[in-house]
């Protein structure tokens, strides 16, 4: 699917008129394998989007060279990220930490963000569960499994929705014109969520 969006959507032909190189972000990319199969099946799918309409634009250019910006919170251990990192990989890589509702890259910087089953995170408790007089206390618990008070339900939607304001808002300010983001969510409740956008 991703392949699929990149190919039909995406407008490298803008996003390549400054620079040769692609600014890709992978947000919430953790330590594990995944992020360097996505990264790779996302470098693959620009490659070959940019050689179909090199063949429309101008066939002397070389392949543009790609940047991934590997971001996690600052808790994450990016030591065993980079260890782990592919021998032959087909771009540079940087980590980036910090949280990803918020902003992290200069103002019209980034070509290709993608963000794959860590959209779900929270930036924090909502206040309201911590609170013991407040109608959505739970009683210390930081999930809202099995909660039959609405409240406390309620808080994790409020929270989410300003997270998620957060969170496009900074990818507003940070993709360039004709770049693009993907998010993948595993939740059938984050449906309204899932899909494709360019900007």
């Amino acid at each position: 699917m991703v392949r699929d969006v990149i190919i039909r959507k995406l407008d490298i032909k803008t996003i390549l008129s400054s620079s040769n190189t692609i600014h890709i972000t992978e947000l919430g990319c953790s330590v594990g394998p995944n992020t360097f199969s996505s990264m790779q099946h996302i470098v693959e799918a620009l490659k070959d989007k940019y050689l179909y309409q090199d063949q429309l634009i101008d066939s002397t250019k070389s392949i543009p060279e790609f940047q991934i910006f590997f971001n996690d919170q600052v808790t994450n251990d990016f030591n065993t990220l980079f260890c782990l990192l592919p021998v032959d990989r087909s771009y540079y890589a940087s980590g980036v930490p910090g949280s990803f509702h918020g902003r992290l890259f200069p103002s019209r910087s980034i070509h290709f963000a993608h963000c794959s089953t860590s959209i779900h995170w929270l930036s924090k408790i909502p206040k309201e569960l911590l609170e013991k007089n407040s109608p959505a206390w739970n009683k210390g618990l930081i999930d809202y499994v099995g909660a039959s008070n609405v409240e406390i339900v309620n808080a994790y939607v409020a929270q989410f929705e300003r997270d998620m304001e957060m969170f496009f808002n900074a990818r507003a300010e940070e993709i360039v014109p004709g770049g693009m983001m993907v998010l993948v969510s595993p939740f059938l409740g984050y449906v309204r969520l899932l899909g494709f956008f360019w900007f």
